[in-house]
């Protein structure tokens, strides 16, 4: 028999946005916060640059706000960037208040703001080049004193539970069936409001720098329950990840270049000079494409990054974690260039929201990278990404407060059956879809783009979706399993997004259209069960 639950609010994700929405909801409201693998696992933990935000008495809300629209290459929404902004500094104080250390200028009270890409001031809030992990354990730690909140690590979300409401012509989110990995079996997880925090995509390309979780659960669940989904084209590379034989993918922290660091080729020879005024400090989707074309040109496996040049005393105090990072590799950053090749890395697209974090369903909300506020347009920012998930996470939960006690409990919905499936004996068929699924997205959906790759992708896709989807209807879930679907549907998504935009903006390329449209838009996807009647972000 299904095990069932019933929670006033339901989070399923277990990263700054989750947390930071969990902790700002009263202690009269019980809440489940649903983690994927342990607490730590997410992306959180391991960002290391910083946190932007105007905290400098020469910085001001309207040159970030610039800077931003700037690097979103005319997809910014200025209402949402500039409702981010200005929360900067609370976000920022609430995170002292509840016990981040971050880094301090010597022998000074006053915190030490970095400077990176796309970034006209220092304003990045940093702890050492571990922010992330800074962050991130201090909101788990306060979100384990709060008595209402039952934390479940290990469970799975499979899909959103939705049933029709009868005051609004909308469908309502009443819940979620969650797969928990260690018992191996499904529970029907009940909930007034639902907020998804699950993180980005990324794991849908073969090269990455986030961790095995990024599957884009959130997003292919949104869209199975009909929310429209905006701007999946803009997958972010970030430029410079360790390039190692035998390591496992390590985002080198943008505050490297910030701070100094120099890109060269193999000969030793400094190049990003000849693509953009700011050389190492442009965006990131430039930086990106200079290594890659940089790479394809000279047949090279990879380009170094080199801060040899700055004292080792200042490497060792700014960059404690990269340098142990490297040194198990036998890489001495103080002494030699590291070696890096650009790696997916962020989501700027994802479930349609308006700036309460709520969704095209009713009670459904969506937060940090699974959401599209239209804050990052076609170019995320260096370090708004933490500021976003703070932001929102907190203004989402402000919502449900006003709200919560006028939303009806959810009626009886139908226990998890398996009845008709059987356990799998042929495993190797996911390990393999998955495989080909990440390969030809890095292949044909990947920094430069065609019309032809493509459309080869969007070929391959539609043969694996009817596979993954015969396979699904006959077999017990797994967790790869419920990856893998979910991976495929973001895949879809991004192709028919890349497909849909004939141009070059941002961090979207394609050699077909190598140019500028004189006006943007975004790329709004909308479902065949779309049930929603009002516009939730009003720009399309």
């Amino acid at each position: 028999m299904t095990q069932k639950h019933f929670h006033d609010v339901l989070i399923i994700g277990s990263g700054a946005a989750g947390l930071t929405a969990a902790l700002h909801i009263p202690e009269q409201y019980s809440v489940a916060l649903i983690s994927k693998g342990e607490l730590t696992d997410g992306s959180t933990w391991w960002a290391q640059g910083g946190i932007a935000a105007v905290l400098d008495s020469e910085d001001s809300v309207d040159k970030h706000v610039k800077d931003t629209l700037i690097a979103g290459a005319g997809l910014c929404h200025e209402d949402a960037v500039r409702f981010t902004v200005e929360n900067s500094r609370q976000a920022i104080e609430w995170l002292i208040e509840e016990g981040v250390r971050f880094t301090k200028e010597e022998h000074s009270d006053t915190y030490h703001l970095t400077q990176e890409g796309g970034h006209t001031h220092r304003r990045i809030i940093h702890s050492a080049d571990a922010t992330g992990k800074a962050v991130h354990s201090t909101l788990i730690d306060a979100v384990k004193h709060k008595k209402n909140v039952d934390i479940l690590s290990n469970h799975i979300a499979v899909d959103l539970i939705t049933q029709a409401d009868e005051d609004s012509p909308k469908y309502r989110c009443t819940g979620a069936y969650i797969y928990d990995r260690t018992a191996d079996s499904v529970s029907l997880f009940q909930a007034k409001v639902v907020i998804l925090a699950t993180g980005g995509a990324s794991k849908v390309y073969l090269y990455t720098s986030n961790p095995d979780g990024c599957s884009g659960d959130g997003i292919a669940m949104a869209w199975r329950a009909g929310c429209r989904i905006a701007n999946m084209e803009f997958n972010q590379f970030h430029p410079t990840c360790l390039y190692h034989p035998t390591a496992k993918t390590f985002l080198l922290t943008e505050a490297l270049r910030g701070e100094g660091a120099i890109l060269k080729l193999p000969s030793g020879e400094r190049f990003m000079d000849q693509f953009h005024e700011l050389a190492e400090l442009a965006p990131r989707d430039v930086v990106a494409r200079a290594i890659d074309h940089e790479m394809k040109r000279l047949g090279c496996d990879c380009v170094y990054l080199d801060i040899s040049h700055k004292p080792a005393e200042f490497i060792n105090s700014h960059f404690p974690t990269v340098k142990a990072e490297c040194l198990k590799y036998g890489i001495d950053i103080t002494r030699q260039p590291i070696p890096v090749v650009p790696a997916a890395h962020y989501t700027c697209g994802g479930v349609m929201v308006n700036q309460f974090g709520q969704t095209d369903l009713l009670n459904l909300y969506a937060i940090g990278e699974s959401s599209f506020t239209g804050l990052h347009g076609a170019n995320r920012m260096a370090s708004n990404s933490l500021l976003e998930c703070l932001v929102y996470g907190r203004s989402a939960a402000l919502k449900i407060i006003e709200t919560i006690d006028s939303i009806k409990s959810p009626e009886y919905q139908p226990e998890w059956d398996e009845s008709r499936v059987t356990d799998s004996d042929e495993d190797v068929i996911i390990s393999h879809n998955w495989d080909e699924l990440r390969r030809f997205m890095w292949d044909y959906v990947g920094i430069v783009r065609t019309g032809k790759r493509l459309e080869r992708a969007n070929h391959r896709i539609k043969l694996l979706q009817n596979e993954i989807s015969e396979y699904y209807s006959n077999y017990k879930v797994s967790n790869d399993l419920i990856e893998l679907r979910n991976l495929a549907v973001v895949a879809q998504l991004i192709i028919r997004s890349a497909m849909a935009r004939k141009e070059s903006r941002g961090l979207h390329y394609s050699l077909d259209f190598p140019n500028l449209k004189p006006f943007a838009r975004d790329t709004v996807l909308v479902p065949i069960n779309f049930a929603a009647q009002d516009v939730v972000v009003g720009r399309s």
